[in-house]
């Protein structure tokens, strides 16, 4: 196995103490938001064999059967399908959505067709692949996922007491469950920007002022002034996770973290569509093609079975479980049929001859046993064959 060097991208959002703190080092004062483990063109973790640090995509590439096994080739191609990532929230990240298999294909497809550049701003399919992903808590964790029931929603909103915000209400109780997300969603999104940003400061000091259910959403507004994205966020469930809790996020489900720092495993793809709480490209046509207009409890995951603790979740591309090793506990021998990564969180543990501190992790090929001994708790990172 590899001991990795994980590159940490410093987006704005992020916080300047979480992952610093995790890793027991002196913060630097900027912004680290992510942590990446993997072999993601834009940031691939590092690894020396004994000829040269080599990036773990090149690895990879070099002989994908070797690394990755030949199941895992089969089923997915010549690549490591998943991104791995510790990720720190110091401030909300943007409401967004991710398409499925299907309308990535079609979309990427058809942005190519149209000669539109990869790196151009409004640019909405990055590649043909979606994007399921799955955060699990490492501190108290908050966030919003998917839709409230709408009755509850226009209760919410009528409760501020913002007179702006009736039409919305009304559109809320007036119709069907899907046509009133839908047409909630769409008037929020594309109504006038000054008047936008006069209901979402009435908004904001009445949640401020109300507190209880609307606290999560007070410290919106000093994030994104004006942003029609405040008024669309409390149209979503707001979860708070206690460590070792995750969330599973499907195609179509708007979603946004707010602060807190987990553990994130996605498939390997960069294809977002924003609906607020960016400064940055929001296409309202596309983005409704992708939203899916159902309310529902957001499903909070804990780790089944005892020894290996899985996070179940549909998705084939990756695997999350989690090894909490006692003192004295005995060793314990890990699958060896699919490639996998292994993060450690607290203490620290051995993963065969290798010792890890918290934030550190190894990357196993496929075909290599890996042994897990001593005490802490290890993240485990793979695919399902």
């Amino acid at each position: 196995m590899d001991r990795l060097t994980n590159p940490i991208r410093p987006y704005a959002w992020g916080s300047t103490t979480a992952i610093p703190g995790l890793l027991g080092v002196e913060p630097t004062g900027e912004p680290q938001a992510e942590l990446w483990m993997g072999a993601h063109p834009g940031a691939p973790s590092r690894l020396d064999r004994g000829a040269g640090e080599l990036s773990l995509s090149e690895v990879i590439a070099a002989d994908p059967e070797g690394e990755l096994g030949a199941a895992a080739v089969a089923k997915f191609g010549p690549r490591l399908p998943f991104l791995f990532k510790i990720l720190a929230a110091g401030a909300p990240l943007s409401l967004q959505v991710h398409p499925d298999l299907a309308r990535a294909k079609e979309g990427f497809e058809d942005e190519e067709r149209r000669g539109v550049p990869i790196d151009a701003g409004h640019r909405n399919y990055k590649d043909p692949n979606h994007k399921p992903e799955l955060i699990c808590a490492l501190t108290h964790f908050d966030g919003l996922c998917g839709f409230r029931p709408p009755l509850e929603a226009a209760d919410l909103l009528e409760g501020l007491g913002v007179d702006s915000l009736k039409p919305y209400v009304d559109l809320l109780r007036a119709h069907p469950v899907d046509a009133a997300l839908r047409e909630v969603l769409t008037a929020v999104l594309t109504a006038d920007r000054a008047e936008m940003a006069r209901t979402v400061a009435d908004a904001s000091a009445a949640a401020e002022r109300l507190g209880g259910p609307y606290a999560p959403y007070v410290g919106l507004v000093h994030h994104f002034p004006g942003d029609p994205g405040v008024i669309a966020a409390m149209l979503l469930n707001h979860v708070r996770l206690q460590p070792g809790e995750a969330m599973f996020l499907g195609a179509g489900v708007p979603h946004a973290y707010l602060d807190g720092l987990g553990v994130e495993i996605m498939a390997n793809s960069d294809n977002v569509l924003r609906c607020g709480l960016t400064p940055k490209h929001v296409d309202v046509p596309e983005l409704l093609k992708v939203v899916v207009f159902e309310p529902g409890e957001p499903g909070i995951l804990r780790p089944e079975d005892e020894g290996e603790e899985v996070y179940e979740t549909p998705i084939d591309e990756f695997r999350l479980s989690r090894y909490v090793l006692a003192p004295g506990a005995a060793p314990r021998t890990l699958p060896d049929n699919a490639p996998q990564i292994l993060l450690c969180t607290a203490g620290r543990p051995r993963a065969g001859e290798l010792t890890l501190a918290p934030g550190e992790s190894v990357f196993v090929p496929a075909g290599e046993s890996a042994v897990l001994s001593g005490a802490g708790t290890v993240f485990r990172a793979t695919v399902v064959i």
